[in-house]
């Protein structure tokens, strides 16, 4: 059994209180959250999914906007998660089900994910073990020897040919990604994406090319950009026709 598990316990603080809470923010007639949920069991890639939520406060307001068609034909639990994004995992990780074959891990804050690239990450995943969406950088990377020394400074130029920008959803066998959070709790580490936790086990990974947009609200003019790209979706969707 595949299972998704939904990231929606972040604090949203680049937001700076424009919402009171980005994944619960009204976008194109849904709340964010329910863009990529309603995705994801769209695909038929997945049998179940768990939502990690900050609060009890927001896991209400979260289990009242799933409409009640999906609640009654889609299995959906929730978690609560932690202060990271690491921790959550984890904890989401450590509630699913023996019979859990394959995981999704996926960023609440992206509601853009399509269909057929959830399809053909499950592909990747079945094929080869871990996969992540991911796309080229197109921009030129430069190398600061300082994160935070702007001025006057050497600067190390990357080969961008050898560059990807990681998105969500990554996918993993179950009990690998499960080891991995593990290992990197006791540890004592720090990742920012599942394919950081991954890679810790040493096995190598797939790529799967994302050529449709699929950023992450991150700052409240997202919010406009995200209602473009969903507009510009629908009005392409209805030329197709």
């Amino acid at each position: 059994m595949n299972h998704l598990i939904l990231l929606a316990a972040g604090s949203g603080q680049r937001m700076a209180q424009s919402v009171p809470d980005k994944v619960l923010a009204p976008l194109a007639g849904m709340p964010v959250f329910l863009h990529s949920l309603h995705s994801f069991f769209q695909s038929g890639v997945i049998a179940a999914a768990t939502i990690t939520y900050r609060d009890e406060k927001q896991r209400v307001a979260i289990e009242g906007m799933i409409p009640e068609v999906l609640r009654k034909d889609a299995s959906i639990h929730y978690t609560a998660g932690g202060s990271t994004r690491q921790q959550s995992v984890l904890a989401a990780l450590r509630t699913l089900p023996e019979n859990t074959t394959s995981v999704f891990v996926h960023d609440a804050a992206r509601p853009l994910i399509s269909i057929e690239a959830i399809q053909n990450l499950h592909q990747a995943v079945e094929k080869d073990g871990g996969a992540a969406l991911a796309h080229p950088v197109n921009d030129t990377i430069k190398r600061l020897p300082n994160a935070f020394e702007t001025q006057r400074i050497l600067l190390e130029d990357l080969q961008r040919d050898h560059l990807w920008a990681m998105e969500t959803p990554q996918a993993f066998p179950y009990e690998d990604l499960l080891q991995a959070y593990q290992i990197i709790e006791e540890q004592q580490q720090s990742v920012t994406d599942d394919a950081g936790a991954y890679s810790i086990l040493g096995r190598p990974m797939t790529l799967v090319h994302n050529n449709q947009p699929n950023p992450k609200l991150t700052n409240p003019q997202d919010l406009d950009y995200l209602e473009y790209l969903l507009n510009r979706s629908k009005c392409d969707s209805t030329a197709s026709r």
